[in-house]
């Protein structure tokens, strides 16, 4: 995703790497801009326990609702937090 003024807002949140790159795969392939959010620490170390595996999915504010369109048509893990409530954005750097 290219940096702008705009906010972004979390879509989507996955616990370790896959599945959030999965879903930005998707979201990308719509033309949907996406950022990957995480800890460094947990991908440097594998460490995906107390949040330092939890990877965000974010996409410009603008977009929200294009995202949220798209996955709620693919099927998600039961257990999926698709983030239905604007989160008040993020620096979105990855």
């Amino acid at each position: 995703m290219k940096s702008t003024d705009e906010p972004v807002v979390t879509v989507y949140v996955s616990q370790g790497p896959l599945g959030a790159e999965a879903i930005a795969a998707k979201l990308e392939t719509r033309g949907i801009p996406v950022a990957l959010k995480f800890e460094s620490i947990g991908r440097v170390y594998g460490i995906t326990v107390d949040g330092l595996g939890q990877v965000e999915v974010q996409v410009p504010a603008s977009w929200r609702e294009q995202a949220l369109a798209v996955l709620q048509e693919m099927p998600l893990p039961e257990d999926a937090d698709l983030e239905e409530e604007p989160d008040g954005g993020g620096n979105g750097s990855a």
